[in-house]
């Protein structure tokens, strides 16, 4: 565990001590059902924008596991720490900036110099090139800039010669949505607040990419077949487990998260969820689920999993209503929709060459990435550290859980074996149906309504703030909050320039 962790860890188990049952409901004025990035970007923003709230507001979390952070985690291996969920940040996630910079945070550097390769499951279709040696003094010189440039280069140079300009009308579409989505930092005083996602997401010019698929999108933009059904195929299967005919917003997103100056937190990302609730003066119950959520006419009562009641005039549902069972009194609609799940398999040990038609480990690229293809048994296989020669720890994205006899035919060493499963995020579906913000036309919200768009921090982190705002004006009747133009706040330029 990070040492700097522990005096948070310390806050929290403290604030997270069970209430004994009691015939009278704990009051609060706000009530959060979830603590990952969603859940405590809305107490972090109403706290920003309403600071004058603080003394007569309280809000609760309540969070069903042991820990802070959702569906941001990380694993041990080797007493190493890995992320284990969402992984990377967009160097214009300002938000995710902004949270680095007022956390005092720091920002791990992206790895380069990795090589990839495209396996079909018989023969690798297509591979970078990588420079390595097993000299110490060799492999320090290697690793200078202009080697690595040089590197670069010629793997800019193999990427054309396969896929051709299809690269940049690529990157055109991707830019684009980017372009689109940074409208959402716009200053609060131009920018409305929404009450449904098809608003929120037509007003950024967004929407039209809901209904279509990325397969279409891109056909349209003017791709080739080959860079779609290899480079385009592989990028969504790593990212969101499916195919190019998961819907084009998802799709632009996964995109954009396979460029470069791609980021995370030093320590694990989920920091960010911890330090956002450790600023926002909440009650966080840990290790506490809630059972149902009843309307009382002026205020709503939660039920927890440990027989507490707790009367709240505002609640919030900030994890994905799809997989848990929480009652709600009288019952809400929502569209059906199902979760992608994906299996995280770390594995510390050594791959076998064999199994990829290679004499030696060493000729195994950084990152293996697959075709679409239902007999292929992983999505991806990726070294997250080179311990030494003898043994690394690796990454393996799957549909389905990883066989013990499966592994022991990739890897010719497997020393330790973690599993992991992830309901991660929705299935993609064009045209994309999505619930509202508003759960109940009152004071019940939803943030994780604006997932079937796309789901990543970032977008849960947008997705909160609009929360935040509609609260604010919905319940408290403050119109007009304070700005939040990340463009034009020097202090979170200058967060951006450091990334």
């Amino acid at each position: 565990m990070h040492m700097l962790l522990l005096p948070l860890l310390l806050t929290f188990l403290n604030l997270s001590q069970a209430q004994p049952p009691s015939d009278a409901p704990l009051s609060s004025t706000v009530c959060i059902i979830g603590a990952g990035i969603g859940g405590s970007s809305v107490a972090h923003f109403i706290r920003k924008y309403s600071p004058d709230l603080t003394p007569t507001t309280k809000i609760r979390v309540f969070e069903r596991n042991t820990i802070v952070g959702g569906r941001i985690a990380t694993v041990n291996v080797a007493g190493e720490t890995f992320e284990a969920g969402a992984s990377i940040l967009h160097p214009k996630n300002l938000h995710a900036v902004n949270y680095t910079k007022l956390l005092n945070l720091k920002a791990r550097e992206p790895s380069s110099g990795f090589s990839l390769a495209i396996w079909d499951g018989n023969k690798f279709v297509f591979k970078t090139i990588e420079i390595s040696s097993n000299l110490p003094l060799f492999d320090k010189l290697l690793k200078l800039p202009f080697i690595e440039n040089l590197v670069s280069l010629v793997n800019s140079g193999l990427m054309f010669v396969r896929y051709g300009f299809s690269l940049f009308k690529m990157q055109n579409f991707v830019q684009s949505a980017v372009g689109s989505f940074s409208k959402y930092y716009e200053d609060t005083g131009s920018r409305p607040i929404f009450e449904t996602v098809d608003e929120m997401l037509k007003w950024a010019g967004l929407f039209n990419l809901t209904t279509r698929t990325l397969q279409d999108e891109l056909v349209d933009a003017g791709l080739s077949p080959l860079l779609i059904n290899e480079l385009v195929t592989v990028i969504t299967r790593i990212n969101y487990g499916q195919s190019v005919y998961m819907s084009g917003l998802g799709g632009a997103v996964s995109l954009a998260g396979s460029g470069g100056g791609l980021w995370s937190i030093e320590g694990g990302n989920r920091q960010m969820a911890v330090g956002l609730i450790d600023r926002s003066d909440v009650a966080l119950h840990l290790n506490e689920g809630i059972k149902s959520v009843a309307d009382l006419g002026d205020h709503y009562e939660l039920n927890s999993t440990k027989g507490n009641n707790y009367i709240c005039e505002v609640a919030v549902v900030a994890t994905p209503l799809d997989e848990i069972n929480i009652q709600f009194i009288p019952p809400i609609s929502i569209p059906e929709r199902k979760l992608q799940h994906t299996h995280a398999t770390f594995v510390r040990g050594l791959l076998n060459p064999v199994y990829f038609g290679l004499k030696a480990t060493a000729k195994i690229p950084d990152l293996v990435a697959t075709l679409e293809d239902p007999e292929l048994p992983f999505t991806s296989i990726s070294v997250l550290k080179k311990h030494n020669e003898e043994e690394s720890t690796y990454k393996i994205f799957s549909r389905k859980p990883m066989a013990d006899t499966l592994l022991n035919s990739i890897f010719s060493v497997r020393k330790e074996t973690i599993r992991i499963d992830w309901a991660a995020y929705p299935q993609y579906h064009a045209p994309e149906i999505f619930a509202p913000f508003i759960l109940d036309g009152r004071n019940l919200y939803y943030v994780n309504a604006f997932e079937n768009a796309a789901s990543t921090m970032e977008t849960s982190a947008v997705s909160a703030e609009n929360i935040a705002r509609l609260i604010l004006s919905r319940y408290f009747g403050k119109v007009s909050v304070h700005s939040s133009n990340l463009k034009a706040s020097s202090q979170e330029e200058d967060a951006h320039l450091e990334l």
